[in-house]
This record gives structure tokens, sequence and C-alpha cells, in this order.
């Protein structure tokens, strides 16, 4: 039986409570292409929207779109792969309310998550089961003015911080905040380069020569896959 996917996300909107549907942009199942999980086999869930434009952003497409779909559906579906690891991710996840509440449920149903987040909304209400992985913006980044810099003290141990690295000038801004914050002291600090923009190399000895306590991560789906949406 064929879905009528427009007509199934307006029943969707119009039946379902507002805390317990979501925009998706898409639902896939890969590997892990960044931070502490780097390689495992993942389910991405993919909300719609986003408030930033960083100038290096390679989901554009799902700024906007996207359908409704219940906690129900979207459970049922991430069960479907038979993974053990759930990444929620944008766009701009915590943009849409609800999506506490899906996190929430995802560690109720006993799976590992995950949350890619800008760093530019409010994380302290995250379930404090998920990892969060939160962006610092650099300055090339375009949006460094929305960093919501008081996000540092709902960081643990069990999160990550990544800065996406563009140039020199980003690097020595990213070295700044590593000292002038202890950013290192509350949670793991990954360092990325930007893909087309700087060379893995020269971020590569940029950290071993000053010695930063940071893991440099490439994107690994990038490697495999290239710039193809779904992975």
């Amino acid at each position: 039986m064929t879905i009528d996917l427009q007509a199934e996300s307006a029943r969707v909107r119009n039946e379902v409570p507002a805390e317990r549907r979501l925009r998706i942009t898409e639902i896939f199942h890969s590997l892990q292409g960044e931070s502490r999980t780097l390689g495992l086999p993942t389910v991405f869930v993919r909300l719609t929207g986003c408030p930033l434009r960083c100038v290096y952003c390679d989901t554009e497409y799902a700024f906007h779109g996207g359908g409704w779909q219940s906690f129900e559906q979207i459970l049922a579906t991430v069960k479907s792969f038979g993974a053990k690891h759930v990444c929620v991710t944008g766009g701009e996840p915590l943009a849409q309310k609800a999506c506490l509440g899906l996190l929430s449920l995802l560690c109720d149903e006993g799976f590992e998550v995950s949350l890619e987040t800008s760093g530019a909304l409010d994380v302290s209400a995250v379930d404090p089961r998920v990892m969060k992985v939160m962006d610092l913006k650099t300055p090339a980044s375009g949006e460094e003015g929305r960093n919501r810099w008081e996000n540092l003290d709902a960081l643990t141990p069990h999160d990550q911080l990544k800065i996406v690295i563009c140039n020199r000038e980003d690097y020595e801004w990213a070295r700044r905040q590593l000292q002038e914050r202890q950013l290192a002291a509350r949670c793991e600090v990954l360092l990325s380069p930007s893909w087309g923009q700087l060379s893995p190399r020269d971020l590569a000895e940029w950290i071993l020569e000053d010695r930063l306590p940071v893991r440099m991560q490439v994107q690994l789906h990038k490697i495999i896959w290239g710039e193809e949406p779904g992975h």
C-alpha cells in the first residue's frame, strides 16, 4: 500500500499533540562519522529547521520542508534498523521544543542517544542520559555571535564540545577559548577541519605543535560517501 506522505504529515499535525510530534527531514542508518562513537552503526534522526546559517553548513536541505511524524512513528522507524546508537541531529534539533521529549523516550527505550546541537540554544533541559555534542562557532563560521556561553555550565564529562576550524585565525580563536575558559576541564574537546577549507594535516600539525588537550577528528562519512545526503 502506498502512503501519501503529505496527507500523513497533515494528519499527524492535526491529530497528534504538539509535544508528541516533530517535523522530520529524514531518518537513516549509517556509520557515525564524528564524535566519541565514530564508526559505529547509528540511526540518525534529522529534524527540520535551523536558526543559524553557518558558511560551511552541509545540511541546508534540512532548513525547510520535512514532514510531521509522531513519536510512535519515529520510534518504529528507529527500531526497524536494529542499531544500538541513535543520533538526533538537524538542522538544529532543539529549535523544535518537542525534541526534548523524543530524546528522553529514546533513552527510556534503551538506546545510546547523542544530540548534535549548535550551542546557540539552551541545552540545560536535555536529558542527562543523552551525550550532548555541542558546537562552539568560530569567527569564520559566520555565527560566532550566536554562541550561548552559559551552555558551557551544562556540559559534563559525558558530553563533547566540537569546534570546526576554517583557517589559522579560527585555530588561534579556539586555542584562546581552550585556555581562557578551561574547556578541556569540562569535557572532551573535538577540533575538526572544515571540509574543503582547511587541510587536516595542517590542523594536526598545529595541534601537535601547541600540545593542545583535544581530540582531532575528520568526517568519516564524507571520506566514505562524499557529499551524498543521507550519510
